[in-house]
């Protein structure tokens, strides 16, 4: 006789089955399931004795293991027989119709809900899925949105899962009314809001798109506001949000009571202070009588909390209890606080520097194992390791112990980025037509932190090789080493510049000494030779031989033996290495040769660059770039005072000062003096200072430089979120001069000029600057920063050259 118990389900009533011992176990119906595997969910083996009750358990320990869509139970006089129905396996899974969610929220959402490719599908999940689906498209304002998903057979117990989505359109705001409000307008508080019922012409990427999530925002949003401006009592009493009849509209009521303004009667600190009472109070910055302010209180709450987490009270409870009196209005603030018990560091681990060693993080990073948590060496240690510009980003977070709570560990993750860059650069100008330079260089080599660079430049104007090096940790105290070998071959000439040709070579070595986290002190010792060659005889190039050679070798090579020290100062608050949004950074230098130098000069330059982040995320950024230099002879050589050689000023020009300007074309000129009707007036003999033609060469530079630069750093437009550590977008505005302060104007300005020269004017003046505006692209490639650069003068000098567009690799603003 065959008895059967049918459940499809435990809470179905089934037919009764009596007792009886089982002999034998069989079951029926595995497929993709190890017999092995089934058995274990059998609370039942042969010997015991079965009932009703036995089986109803049975069933249920099978359907927990998620793999059957169908369970039977039958008796086959003492064979308990178990017909089981394997749940198909999901062999594909596909979207159509999907816009306002990507493919990889839905296949991260049906992860979630253990819905994969490979697994058994439980059929009554999606039904779930798809009401959670169409409940987003709620949220988001598409009422007409319908989500269905489509199960096809394949062979072998297998299925193809298939979503078809129908979003429709999404529901405008038709209105949005704020009731009870009498202090603030309603145009006020609507502008405060993130739903907007009106959109100004200019704001072509908003929409007036319903969601709920905005609208809870929103809600929150109103509330801070009245308690910011001390309406303690403010409440947000109902909101309505109904539809219009073709569920395209919607409107949008909310009601609020205002209240009353509320002062702060008193602060009190309470709780264990630590002994830090007097330092804990000087860090609350709400004064009594002062109008209550909610985003004060959490400022304050936060500053105490941060100020704990400084001596290693990583978790205190910081809680304000407001006592309020609705009589006088006044509020009292009572500030409990509980630091906790404090908290100790494990480990410090690193994760994501495959090429960099951790020694090299290690040695940045402020907080120490075994010492207790320190917030702000945290932090420190964050911007140290972000200062280092190898990383793309920089995160730390603390894993706390769960068998020691008084235990963590401190974990930095970062993301490299290229540390070596092709040097390279392109650029087109109105006058000098294209240039180009080569060469690369490692900042990170081998991971080890140390900068290796092998640098070759060549363009219409100039050949230049140089070997460098800079051990930052030559010592185990931060003492740096690094030197530098190289030669150059300069035409001026085809630079645009004076015509004369000069060729280098020198070698020279630096240390640097930290002075504390931010400060370092640097010296150096270097020398140089010089030849000069092919030199027009300018009033500037006369001026250099009447104190230093003979003016008869004009036209002959030279050659001039320095040895130069350097002593600096840096400073370094910035928040990263590579695209800063945060801090400053300035760095002031002094070069001079040695006294015993057949030339004897100095050379004084300060840098000074400032970023200030205008939003939390620091998308939004100011920034300003200042650079100085000055420099003179000393001495005496000859009885007359030395001077600066002209081809040791300064130039300004190009991508690197003043963008919209070609490379070094902003400076005084060189001055010739020419005899009327000798050649034509076109070329020598040159004459006294009492004659009465003149003609303006090309740029010779200056002493003296001020540059400076105004950015504003945007975010750039239609660039996923993923790459914007990697490039920035900013426009610009450059303002500068080069200028001789030895100039002497009252020699030239009463002589004639000669057919086709240059306007001259006074090179001594700092006031004649230029200006130029413009847009700049920066993007970090593999190859290393890649700069593009448009810009437009909007103040030149006669004889400036221009250009429109530049192009570099290898340097960033």
């Amino acid at each position: 006789m065959l008895c059967a118990s049918v459940l499809a389900a435990v809470s179905v009533p089934s037919q009764a089955m009596d007792a009886f011992k089982v002999d034998d176990i069989r079951i029926d119906g595995l497929q993709r399931v190890a017999l092995s595997a089934a058995l274990t969910y059998v609370p039942v083996k042969t010997g015991d004795i079965v009932d009703q009750a036995r089986v109803s358990q049975l069933i249920r320990s099978l359907y927990s293991s998620t793999h059957f869509e169908n369970i039977e139970v039958l008796r086959d006089a003492n064979t308990l027989i178990i017909k089981v129905k394997e749940r198909p396996t999901i062999s594909s899974i596909d979207f159509s119709g999907n816009k306002d969610i990507k493919e990889e929220q839905l296949k991260q959402s049906l992860e979630d809900s253990n819905v994969r490719v490979g697994e058994p599908l439980d059929r009554t999940m999606l039904t779930q899925i798809e009401k959670g689906l169409v409940d987003f498209y709620y949220s988001v304002g598409k009422y007409d949105a319908s989500v269905k998903a489509v199960a096809t057979p394949l062979p072998r117990n297998r299925i193809g899962l298939k979503f078809n989505f129908k979003e429709g359109k999404a529901a405008e705001i038709q209105q949005i009314n704020i009731v009870g409000n009498k202090v603030f307008s309603n145009e006020e508080l609507l502008d405060k809001l993130e739903l907007k019922d009106k959109l100004a012409w200019w704001q072509v990427f908003s929409e007036k798109r319903y969601q709920k999530q905005k609208l809870e925002s929103d809600l929150e949003t109103l509330k801070s506001y009245y308690l910011d401006r001390g309406y303690l009592r403010f409440n947000v009493d109902s909101t309505q949000v109904s539809m219009s009849p073709e569920r395209t509209g919607v409107y949008v009521t909310v009601n609020v009571t205002e209240g009353e303004i509320y002062k702060v009667k008193e602060v009190k600190l309470v709780g264990n202070l630590l002994n830090k009472k007097e330092l804990m109070e000087k860090l609350v910055p709400i004064q009594s009588g002062s109008t209550y302010s909610g985003a004060e209180v959490t400022f304050t709450e936060e500053m105490l909390a941060k100020f704990l987490g400084r001596f290693g009270y990583a978790y205190p409870k910081v809680t304000t209890y407001p006592q309020i009196d609705d009589k006088t209005k006044e509020v009292t603030l009572t500030i409990n606080i509980d630091p906790g018990s404090r908290i100790y560091v494990n480990r410090v681990n690193f994760e994501g520097n495959a090429t960099t060693s951790d020694e090299v993080l290690r040695r940045e990073v402020r907080q120490m194992e075994g010492t207790w948590l320190s917030n702000s060496l945290v932090e420190l240690s964050n911007d140290r390791l972000n200062r280092l510009g190898f990383f793309e980003t920089v995160e730390n977070d603390i894993d706390r112990s769960t068998d020691q709570p008084d235990q963590v560990d401190v974990n930095f993750k970062v993301k490299e980025q290229p540390s070596g860059s092709l040097n390279a650069g392109v650029g087109y100008g109105s006058y000098g037509g294209l240039s180009l330079s080569a060469g690369i260089s490692q900042s990170n080599w081998l991971g080890s932190g140390k900068s290796v660079g092998i640098n070759v430049s060549t363009n219409n104007y100039q050949k230049q090789v140089s070997l460098s090096y800079l051990d930052p940790y030559f010592t185990i105290d931060a003492i740096s080493l690094g030197g530098r070998l190289y030669y150059s071959d300069i035409d001026y000439g085809s630079a645009y510049l004076e015509a004369y040709d000069q060729s280098s070579w020198g070698l020279n070595t630096t240390f640097g000494f930290p002075v504390n986290e931010y400060n370092r002190l640097n010296f150096g010792i270097g020398y140089k030779n010089s030849k000069l060659s092919s030199i027009n005889s300018h009033d500037q190039a006369l001026r250099f031989y009447k104190v230093y050679s003979d003016q008869d070798i004009l036209d002959g090579k030279i050659a001039y033996d320095e040895v130069e020290l350097t002593a600096g100062w840096s400073r370094r608050t910035l928040n990263r290495g590579t695209f800063p949004s945060a801090g400053s950074s300035q760095d002031l230098s002094l070069s001079m040769t040695t006294p015993d130098s057949e030339l004897n000069y100095y050379k004084l330059n300060f840098n000074a660059r400032n970023y200030w982040p205008l939003d939390r995320n620091q998308d939004w950024v100011i920034s300003t770039n200042l650079k100085l230099g000055y420099a003179q002879g000393y001495g005496t050589t000859n009885g007359q005072d030395n001077i600066l050689p002209f081809w040791e000023n300064f130039y300004a020009g190009g991508s690197q000062t003043m963008r919209g300007f070609e490379s070094n074309s902003i400076g005084s000129r060189a001055i010739y003096r020419q005899k009327i009707g000798v050649d034509g007036g076109t070329s020598p003999p040159y004459l006294p200072p009492s004659e009465d033609q003149v003609y303006v060469g090309g740029a010779l530079g200056g002493n003296a430089m001020a540059v400076a630069s105004l950015e504003f750093i945007v975010p750039t437009p239609f660039l996923d979120e993923a790459y914007k550590r990697s490039v920035r977008t900013s426009v610009f505005l450059d303002v500068g001069n080069v200028w001789d302060t030895e100039f002497d104007y009252s020699q030239y300005e009463n002589l004639a000029l000669r057919s086709g020269s240059r306007e001259l004017y006074d090179y001594s003046d700092p006031s004649a600057y230029r200006a130029s505006y413009g847009l700049s692209l920066q993007w970090l490639s593999p190859m290393g920063p890649m700069v593009f650069s448009f810009a437009r003068p909007i103040k030149k000098q006669d004889g400036d050259q221009t250009e429109f567009f530049s192009f570099n690799i290898g340097t960033t603003f």
